[in-house]
């Protein structure tokens, strides 16, 4: 009785082991699917760090063009030797921007569902400072690395975007 007990715990373990992470992202477009219809005004924005004197807020801002969930592989996060993140190069960072998200070094690779959004870009404010050169996606006037124009369509996780303010 105890062998059959084992043996369906262990089942259940590796069952549970084997089914697909929900992101953050993928859970708001279960939970909110309204937020990001078709045709609804949203914004990515970066910056605004500090307590007395806030670092300024770039942004991004678009029309949700569709919105979906997907399964990913989240394979090993890139890694620049002696160096952290805050000292990478704006094309390393990139790589690691693009890789995102992926996993550290030593766990295990895996596959998770996230919340895809396409928008299509209509404005954006963004940093020129060297120092904001590897601190997020949007930096003179590029997203990550694609140079930005209206009309163009990106992808982010749902979880990144806010519905723009009147």
């Amino acid at each position: 009785m105890r062998i059959l007990l084992i043996v369906l715990t262990c089942l259940t373990l590796s069952a549970q082991a084997a089914e697909t992470v929900l992101r953050p992202s993928a859970r708001l477009l279960f939970k909110q699917p309204e937020l990001l219809q078709a045709g609804q005004c949203v914004r990515y924005e970066e910056g605004g760090a500090g307590w007395g004197v806030t670092d300024p807020v770039f942004f991004l801002k678009g029309e949700v063009l569709a919105a979906e969930v997907r399964t990913r592989r989240l394979g090993k996060c890139p890694v620049v030797p002696g160096k952290t993140l805050e000292r990478y190069s704006r094309d390393e960072f990139n790589r690691h921007v693009q890789a995102f998200p992926c996993v550290a070094e030593g766990v295990a690779e895996r596959d998770e569902q996230s919340g895809v959004v396409r928008i299509r870009v209509a404005d954006w404010e963004t940093p020129h400072a060297r120092k904001a050169e590897n601190a997020g996606r949007l930096y003179r006037g590029m997203f990550v690395e694609k140079k930005l124009e209206k009309g163009m369509e990106i992808e982010l996780e749902a979880d990144l975007l806010s519905v723009c303010r009147l």
